[in-house]
């Protein structure tokens, strides 16, 4: 079921590490929120649209997953 509320942040966080893998530190600064009831980060991992691994250089990285960009373009949306 789709969320009003959430997938519209869904797809505007999928489609920020879309673009290029970002350090996990990066995205969890620009995504960071104080609303409990805004569970952007924890619901874009738990379906599974973003994941986190490790980069040749051992830093953590977050990046979207092939379920993430096909959310994005049923979603008529794509990476910038």
């Amino acid at each position: 079921m789709l969320s009003v509320t959430i997938d519209p942040l869904l797809m505007d966080l999928v489609a920020f590490v879309a673009k290029r893998p970002r350090p996990y530190d990066e995205v969890i600064d620009a995504w960071r929120t104080s609303c409990p009831r805004l569970t952007v980060w924890e619901d874009a991992i738990d379906r599974g649209l973003i994941t986190r691994g490790r980069g040749e250089d051992k830093t953590l990285i977050v990046q979207a997953t092939s379920t993430g960009l096909r959310f994005l373009q049923e979603g008529g949306r794509s990476p910038d």
